[in-house]
């Protein structure tokens, strides 16, 4: 799907998403994908659901988001809360969502210039 929101250039901004990639500012990225507002686009480790581990999550700590946006795959499915603890021990926000409204998700919080960080599976 594409989208055709307002794009602000200087900001990593989701601009499609389809089977197993995410395209940030026109270029495709494929797999599991840390996205912020500014810096790279990271991969994460992070291979499906049934294979999170707490590290995974715990790697997006020092990243220092306000909220995660964690994109489950094509469909809505929670992780185990322990493999999250450690983001809400630190105070940050933690929304679990498909992948695709988590990337629909991320642009708006990302325009309203939230710290906002995506990390999503692939659909």
């Amino acid at each position: 799907m594409k989208l055709h929101a307002e794009r602000i250039d200087a900001l990593n901004t989701v601009t499609a998403y389809g089977s197993g990639f995410v395209e940030i500012n026109g270029l495709r990225h494929e797999g599991a994908l840390i996205i912020q507002p500014e810096g790279e686009i990271l991969p994460w480790s992070a291979t499906g659901l049934d294979s999170l581990t707490e590290a995974d999550f715990v790697a997006l700590v020092p990243l220092k988001p306000e909220v995660v946006l964690f994109g489950s795959g094509p469909s809505h499915r929670f992780p185990n809360p322990r493999l999250t603890a450690a983001l809400t021990r630190t105070g940050i926000g933690v929304e679990v969502m498909a992948t695709a409204a988590a990337c629909r998700t991320y642009n708006i919080l990302m325009g309203e210039g939230r710290r906002v960080l995506a990390a999503v599976l692939p659909l």
